[in-house]
């Protein structure tokens, strides 16, 4: 039977009801963990801000400061850094997971998401997430590039374990620094697209672990968290063209904007004026690459893609975003594109399970309106 839609049938109905694409502007939670303000370019953990905060407490503070909402003493934290030291290894169905992923080529985030399910088959707490994550994406790393995995020392720092068990060398001391640096530098950004889908998730009273893979799902959406890799691809190549560096990427940035395409690793949905991130993570890179020339290339070349920018959208801020940094940071420790978002998961894990356990105590079921804008009035005839 054929589908009869009358005139007024396919047009859109009208509707009182305001809407917002892509949630701009709306609030649909209260939170104690962190404040965006995009505006004044200002990011605020637990009532710190992000420039205190992140080279100071140390990765496991910060993850413990979401959790608790307080600086723990020194005891208190050294048997928070304990706890989470004992749950880092993985059990054998993990690994040979992981390993079957390696073998079909699986992504590193759609790695990390498998072996965060597998460790969820039953109840999994808080503690034992944020632990095995980060063995879960060295351990991956080593199997995709055909080295075999390592198992966590308990008497190292999460982040320095992490360095340790993915490149098969002992980190040297600012190595650990940059990378915990980087970590609590990312642990929290409000109500993001992967952290909102984690309260979602939560909302429906459903299981930690789940709550988390649906948050990595959500990173590893290009939108989210896929743009740390171009940002440093577009750099690397720039320095090796003949010719002046700063030159070279007015060029590239010019013709970039020409053909419609998206700068990576600068403007950013909330922020106004520049990533308060990218301030902290360019310290650490600059300490992390001091000597070898990168640090330094990097800020021609930011230098040269801000003022194509402001030439060419003169009504639009865009400044320097966290992924032109964390890009630069990761690199330096030796890492590939392909794994910088399972990286980040592994900071972000840390305010994903703080988000979870304040939606549980505080939250409703999340269940928004959509407008229907469809047609109306159709008949079968």
């Amino acid at each position: 039977m054929a589908a009869s839609t009358s005139a007024s049938a396919t047009t859109s109905a009208s509707t009182s009801t305001s809407t917002s694409s892509g949630l701009d502007g709306a609030v649909v939670a209260q939170t104690r963990l962190s404040r965006v303000d995009g505006e004044a370019g200002r990011l605020t953990l637990a009532g710190f801000e992000l420039e205190d905060l992140a080279p100071k407490l140390g990765f496991e503070g910060v993850a413990a400061l979401l959790w608790t909402d307080s600086v723990l003493a020194p005891a208190p934290l050294e048997a928070f850094v304990a706890e989470l030291a004992g749950q880092r290894a993985l059990e054998p169905v993990t690994v040979d997971l992981l390993r079957r992923a390696a073998a079909r080529e699986v992504a590193p985030i759609d790695a990390l998401r498998l072996g965060v399910a597998s460790l969820s088959l039953g109840p999994v707490s808080g503690p034992r997430l944020l632990a095995a994550v980060p063995t879960i994406v060295a351990t991956y790393d080593r199997l995709r590039r055909g080295a075999e995995p390592l198992a966590p020392d308990p008497a190292l720092s999460l982040a320095a374990d992490f360095l340790r068990m993915a490149t098969g060398t002992a980190p040297t001391p600012g190595q650990t620094r940059a990378l915990d640096t980087y970590l609590s530098t990312i642990a929290d950004h409000g109500l993001n697209a992967s952290t909102f889908t984690a309260r979602v998730v939560a909302s429906t009273r459903a299981e930690l672990g789940p709550a988390i893979e649906a948050a990595i799902a959500a990173l590893g959406g290009p939108l989210h968290g896929g743009a740390p890799g171009p940002a440093l691809e577009a750099l690397l190549e720039l320095r090796e063209q003949p010719g002046d560096l700063e030159a070279n990427t007015r060029t590239w940035a010019t013709a970039q904007l020409a053909a419609g395409e998206r700068i990576m690793g600068f403007g950013h949905r909330v922020y106004r004026t520049r990533d308060p991130r990218a301030d902290v993570l360019g310290a650490a890179a600059a300490q992390l690459l001091a000597g070898t020339g990168l640090y330094e290339d990097a800020q021609i070349h930011e230098r040269a893609v801000l003022e194509v920018l402001r030439a060419h959208k003169p009504g639009r801020v865009l400044a320097t975003n966290v992924e032109f940094y964390t890009a630069l940071l990761l690199h330096g420790l030796g890492f590939e594109p392909a794994v910088f978002t399972s990286i980040f998961a592994i900071g972000r894990t840390a305010g994903w399970i703080a988000h979870y356990e304040e939606q549980q105590r505080e939250g409703r079921l999340i269940r928004p309106r959509a407008a229907y804008v469809g047609a109306r009035g159709r008949t079968l005839c």
